[in-house]
Parts: structure tokens; sequence; C-alpha cells
């Protein structure tokens, strides 16, 4: 169902200003209450300190910033934008990780990005989809933080069957070399922003790549990572 101007995508109240696309009242109920750890993103006792995976085996990435869990009505909303041909919808999902991306910077002090790295489709995929959903969230994102984004600065060189269909071991392996890095990273700290992290096995491989490169820090964003 397409959205009326100026109403909400979730309760179809009226918006304070339209481009916001989901109002206060929805956007709130939107994020995660759960303690997570916040470099792995992870459920954890501890709220702003690493869980004990991370201390013994930490991801090659420095921290995760999350808007919630795979779950209704967010999992909706990116279903809405993936599969269901809405692209429209991807500004409103922009703001709800912009929001998340403030409260961290808030409360953990992290560093905001000199450049954001969307994760890339292989060419067919993004064929036959139209359009790739981190490029989307991406270009309105790096407007409002005023940082550098390229959406050729990553490319997928390598078809590889669709992750969700692996088990955890078989996608670390259905990733190996690819990705391929177009632009110079080297002393930047680069944000990966994707719409659904699970294993980590895809932000994993690109943080490795961009560290590799000579990045400075290097943080996920996304909108669901499934707990």
């Amino acid at each position: 169902m397409l959205s009326v101007p100026g109403l909400c995508w979730l309760c179809r109240m009226p918006l304070a200003l339209a481009s916001w696309g989901i109002c206060s009242v929805c956007c709130r109920a939107l994020f995660i209450t759960q303690t997570v750890c916040p470099q792995c993103g992870l459920p954890a006792a501890l709220s702003g300190l690493p869980c004990g995976r991370c201390l013994q085996k930490p991801p090659p990435w420095q921290q995760l910033v999350m808007v919630n869990d795979y779950v209704p009505p967010l999992s909706s909303l990116i279903h809405r934008l993936k599969f269901s041909r809405q692209p429209e919808v991807a500004r409103a999902l922009a703001r709800l990780l912009l929001l998340a991306v403030a409260r961290a910077h808030r409360e953990r002090g992290s560093p905001w990005p000199d450049r954001l790295i969307s994760v890339p489709l292989h060419r067919r995929r993004q064929w036959r989809r139209g359009f790739n959903q981190s490029d989307l969230l991406c270009r309105p994102l790096a407007r409002w933080l005023t940082c550098a984004w390229d959406r050729t600065a990553l490319i997928r060189v390598r078809a590889t069957p669709v992750q969700h269909q692996l088990s955890a071991r078989r996608r670390k392996h259905n990733l190996r070399h690819a990705f391929r890095l177009e632009l110079p990273v080297r002393g930047l700290h680069i944000a990966i922003v994707d719409d659904v992290v699970t294993t980590g096995s895809t932000v994993a491989e690109i943080a490795q790549l961009l560290l590799r490169g000579g990045a400075a820090t290097v943080q996920v964003w996304c909108l669901c990572r499934t707990l």
C-alpha cells in the first residue's frame, strides 16, 4: 500500500513534516529497548561495554549501530522497500538510522564518519531489483551528515548465492574475494551502511577489506541486527 503524502507510513496520522514518513510516536516504538553489545549488537548483560564474545573474539569493526531487531513493524517497512518496489520508504528508514546514530554518538562518543560505504549488490541482482537499498539509505544520510559517499567506492565483483539461504559457515566462505575497493580509505573513519545484518559475514568481509586498505576505524550501521 502506498503512503499518502503527509501521513505516517504506520499509523496513518498526519505528520508534522511530510518528509519524515514516520511520526514521532511510531518512531519511539521502533527503537530497541533491549540491552545489546555496542560492538557486535547482540544481547548483552551490561550497557555500553563489550560483551564476553567480543572480549574473546572481537569482530573486525569497532562499533555497530542498529535501530532494532528484525521484527514488525520495522521488518515490514524493510520488506516494502526491498520486495514491494516502494523505494520511497527509504528516506523514512534513513531518518530512523540517523536518529540511532545520533544517540550512539551522544552515549558512546563514537566518531562521525568521513565516508559512508554502502553494501553493494552484484550488478545482475541490482538490475533485477531496480535499485540497491543500501544506496537509497546512504544518499540522504550522506547529505544530512555532510560526509562523502560514492556508490562505486566498493563493488561486488563476484555473484554469490543469497546469504539467508546458507549456513553461518557457508556464508563466510561464500563472500571471500567477493568485493573490491575502488577508492582510497587510508586514515578515514568509515561507516558501512546496510539494511539487515544477520550473522555479520557480509559486513565483516567488507570491514576487513577496509582495514587492510588503511581505514582508521570502521563502524557498521544497520536498520536491523537479527538477535
